[in-house]
């Protein structure tokens, strides 16, 4: 099964590209970390380099409209709300840390927001990043094969969430689907689904 992100770039409706940070590292070694001013635990993502991507990368773009976004446990709760805010963006650069952090002049001088996907603490900021593109992605023109899939949806309105859904068989090991949704009753139906 293919992917809706994939589906989407292969239609040409949007663009997505990685990139490594050590390509703009300038040492031999190509690193882009270092111990914690202060002392303690892990490695933390040093600000020249990623101050160097950041500006290469814009210097790249062809709109002059990026906003760079930084995932970190420190920022703002991202929800649909923040997807749908984000859909409006030309261009989008996600920052996505490793080790014990990054350096917070990446948050005070780089980064136009800070957006977290919850309160826990992962090995990479590459899933959150995956997370904002893809919630983004969906909500864009022409991604999803039924723009009516977005309208009821969980989420559109604040604290809403999508009434249950059912499909064949029509019962199955004795559980039955709503007797009103094989009503054909539409009003009934749909009374139905704004009580659920």
């Amino acid at each position: 099964m293919e992917s809706i992100v994939r589906r989407a770039q292969d239609k040409g409706l949007i663009e997505i590209k990685i990139h490594n940070l050590r390509d703009w590292s300038a040492d031999k070694h190509k690193s882009v970390d270092a111990s914690p001013y202060g002392g303690g635990p892990g490695m933390v993502m040093r600000v020249d380099v990623v101050d160097r991507a950041i500006l290469d990368l814009k210097a790249k773009g062809e709109s002059n409209k990026e906003k760079v976004i930084l995932m970190d446990t420190k920022g703002r709760i991202y929800n649909q709300q923040k997807a749908e805010q984000l859909k409006t963006e030309e261009h989008l650069i996600i920052i996505a840390p490793h080790y014990e952090g990054i350096d917070h002049r990446v948050h005070e001088h780089i980064a136009d927001e800070v957006i977290s996907i919850g309160s826990y603490v992962l090995t990479g900021g590459e899933i959150p990043a995956m997370v904002v593109v893809d919630s983004v992605v969906r909500l864009l023109p022409g991604v999803l094969g039924n723009e009516e899939s977005l309208v009821e949806e969980s989420y559109q309105t604040e604290g809403q969430i999508e009434y249950p859904q059912y499909t064949r068989p029509e019962e199955y090991n004795g559980w039955k689907v709503p007797e009103i949704l094989l009503s054909g009753h539409h009003k009934k139906i749909g009374e139905w689904r704004k009580g659920n």
